[in-house]
């Protein structure tokens, strides 16, 4: 079959290994990584890849070839963890940060969470849609192809809503594929605070809509010290679960309170957070099954020094992806680059481990892995290109947008011409 295209000359082709589940323990740490390496695409996805000259087979009259020397290829970026809709921003909250002031007192004091809530509710379709698509250009521009974008700034039906209906209107517009999370449970209305369980009783309501309508695939839940208990958290993922959701959760990033029990025992396709997991927890998401989504920007911009124990889940066999958590209180970033970054620099992961979690491991975090992750032939031609001569290079020269070249699809979205003097 001849190709519509083929890139070459690339000073590395970065390929995960797909082995039909997550990689753990040394699978993390090995990729196929091929120099002098080509891509070859037709009709937007992969067609072959290989070093050197392309084969023969694959070259036709009209195959467009495009020179990529020294520079490095991995397939698209996957952020899957985002609060990607939402009205407003804190910056206000800043200065809290700043003189030490803990995230739940905030949240307690009627900021964080509840007040982007405020924000969201009044925010119109048009201008929740108008924010997110920023957001989304800044997120293609560092790499990223696939993005996870929950809901949980409306605590009400009509803008938990509209907050998955931008969601969903965006993936038909925008070049980047979203995935949605259903997340009404991420905090508790003010003139509900004592009554926790009627308010969970309106988002189990919320379910069968969200199904009927078509507006999520996951469902997930904020499982913390006055938030939603493991009790809540397990009587909402069932009930889900039920509906036929698929679920995550997040879990440990306060304080242990039995969100990674709930995990384990409901199977969630994710954990997210686990800041201050246990070993005894790390194990069970282990022998469950469960992808441990790490979230290193949040302990970053909490200003803390809670990184999640990433090795001991590597070591443990947790399946393991990086993601930005993208929303405008504990982490008002869109940089996967940066994030990536601190995986290595705070947590000691390799530029080979940490590829793989933004790839073939996120894939498997928002269920894309038969058409994204990694270059095999019939995928998705998704594929990040940076300015690097290797994907060690793409860590350490950190702080940098190091993105060449976007391709979606097979089609060229995003292209930096570094070359170019000002």
């Amino acid at each position: 079959m001849r190709a519509d295209k083929i890139l070459v000359h690339f000073n590395q082709v970065f390929n995960p290994y797909d082995k039909g589940q997550p990689l753990t323990k040394d699978d993390l740490n090995t990729a196929e990584i091929i120099e002098d390496g080509y891509i070859a695409i037709q009709d937007g996805k992969i067609l072959a890849i290989g070093s050197g000259e392309p084969a023969e087979e694959l070259v036709g009259d009209e195959t467009e070839i495009i020179d990529y020397s020294g520079k490095t290829a991995t397939p698209g970026l996957i952020d899957c963890h985002t609060h990607l809709v939402y009205g407003g921003s804190r910056e206000n909250e800043f200065a809290k940060k700043l003189n030490g002031v803990p995230y739940l007192d905030i949240l307690n004091e009627g900021g964080g969470i509840l007040s982007t809530v405020e924000s969201t509710q009044k925010a119109s379709f048009d201008e929740l849609y108008s924010k997110t698509n920023r957001l989304l250009n800044y997120m293609l521009d560092h790499g990223v192809t696939s993005v996870e974008a929950k809901s949980g700034y409306g605590l009400n039906w009509e803008t938990e809503k509209r907050q998955l209906e931008v969601a969903k209107k965006l993936n038909d517009d925008h070049s980047i594929d979203l995935v949605s999370t259903f997340m009404g449970a991420h905090a508790i209305p003010t003139d509900l605070k004592e009554n926790s369980d009627v308010f969970l009783d309106e988002v189990i309501d919320m379910l069968p809509k969200v199904k009927e309508e078509n507006l999520a695939e996951f469902v997930d839940i904020f499982c913390e010290t006055d938030v939603f208990t493991a009790d809540q958290s397990r009587r909402l993922l069932q009930a889900a679960k039920d509906l036929g959701f698929k679920l995550r959760i997040h879990a440990d990033e306060v304080d242990p309170i039995g969100g990674v029990d709930v995990a384990a025992e409901l199977e969630t396709t994710s954990a997210e957070h686990l800041m201050k997991i246990t070993d005894d927890g790390i194990q069970k998401l282990a022998e469950a099954g469960v992808i441990a989504n790490v979230l290193p920007g949040t302990t970053f911009s909490l200003m803390e020094d809670t990184y999640a124990p990433i090795r001991k889940m590597i070591e443990a066999g947790v399946g393991v992806t990086l993601s930005t958590d993208c929303n405008p209180g504990s982490c008002p970033t869109a940089n996967i680059q940066f994030i990536m970054q601190l995986g290595s620099f705070m947590m000691k992961m390799t530029p080979v481990e940490v590829f793989n979690a933004v790839t073939i491991n996120a894939a498997y975090s928002i269920d894309r892995a038969d058409t994204v992750g990694n270059f095999t032939e019939g995928k998705k031609a998704d594929i990040a290109i940076f300015d690097t001569p290797n994907v060690d290079y793409a860590i350490y020269f950190f702080g940098t947008n190091l993105i060449d070249t976007v391709y979606k699809n097979g089609e060229e979205v995003v292209h930096h011409d570094h070359e170019t003097q000002k």
